[in-house]
């Protein structure tokens, strides 16, 4: 797919549109980054940061337009609540960034660890616990306040380049990336619901260096050494300007999966999309679109489930 250039100027709906915004990991990186963008487009849109934290003071929205929900987002009733409270103040919620989540923590899958039997200890299961179970249960609020609006809205979710090219030395992160948008668009696309991806590259973000416990330097700091070595980085701002080009999209960005490497951007889902008859053979790419109709779930057919 070709490269494109989006803008902060050519947002012209978040700019003269207000909505009402809820962002995950609202407080840093690159959802501060998308919050900041959002403030700057239109100070009247109402962003709802939901986080662990507050976000730094250096971030102004007016206060009558902004809610801090504290919360823990693998608790369901922590998320639950957060999306109630925005509701409650704003009486709606129109967007949704799907962002909070945590980079590979240790090395569990080749370095072992007994627990106090001396026996295999159980795996660490903090990274699908954030970056799968509770992106899903975001999403699913989402979708539920969502489908209050007469014109749906837009969910956008963090999800990462490792999800298309399953990073080494993260193999439970890169599992966690992405397949909700794909199982998900069609039916969303159906309730007038937008839902798509941003997956960016190496990222100077906290979780960068937060959960690798080789990592001693700051942030900015390891990927200026990455950069010398030749790996694209990515600034937090350029990712926040994809997801409100997704944003401003509306329903024409409903699939779409941005790909961010050193702040250049190009839509991979749109690509993998039309090169089908490639990838999966033309008789293969047959078949499978001659078992579409078949009545596989009572909830979309209304019949008998087949499997």
């Amino acid at each position: 797919m070709a490269l494109f250039s989006p803008s902060a100027n050519d947002l012209h709906t978040l700019k003269s549109t207000p909505k009402t915004i809820l962002i995950t990991g609202g407080s840093s990186g690159i959802g501060l980054a998308t919050a900041t963008l959002l403030s700057s487009l239109n100070a009247s849109h109402n962003l709802i940061l939901v986080d662990l934290q507050p976000p730094p003071p250096s971030f102004t929205h007016p206060t009558s337009h902004l809610l801090i929900q504290t919360c823990d987002i693998t608790s369901w009733v922590s998320q639950r609540t957060a999306f109630e409270a925005g509701y409650k103040k704003f009486g709606r919620i129109d967007c949704v960034f799907v962002n909070a989540g945590i980079a590979e923590h240790a090395e569990q899958f080749f370095t072992d660890e007994l627990d106090a039997d001396g026996a295999l200890k159980e795996p660490d299961r903090r990274v699908l616990k954030l970056d799968m179970d509770a992106a899903a249960d975001t999403t699913k609020l989402a979708i539920h306040y969502l489908r209050k609006n007469e014109r749906g809205g837009e969910i956008v979710l963090t999800a990462s380049f490792a999800g298309y090219l399953a990073s080494a030395g993260a193999p439970l992160y890169s599992a966690a990336k992405h397949g909700l948008m794909r199982a998900l668009k069609q039916e969303c696309a159906k309730l007038d619901i937008s839902i798509s991806v941003v997956a960016p590259a190496i990222t100077v973000t906290p979780i960068l260096t937060a959960n690798n416990r080789r990592m001693n330097a700051a942030p900015d700091v390891y990927a200026a050494e990455m950069a010398k070595a030749g790996v694209p980085i990515n600034r937090p701002e350029s990712i926040g300007l994809a997801v409100c080009w997704l944003f401003n999209e509306g329903k024409a960005g409903n699939g779409a999966g941005i790909f961010i490497q050193a702040d250049k951007f190009s839509d991979l889902e749109r690509g993998l999309a039309k090169s089908r008859e490639q990838w999966m053979g033309k008789e293969m790419l047959e078949l499978f679109r001659g078992g579409r109709g078949a009545p596989l779930f009572d909830r979309l057919e209304g019949g008998k489930a087949k499997l």
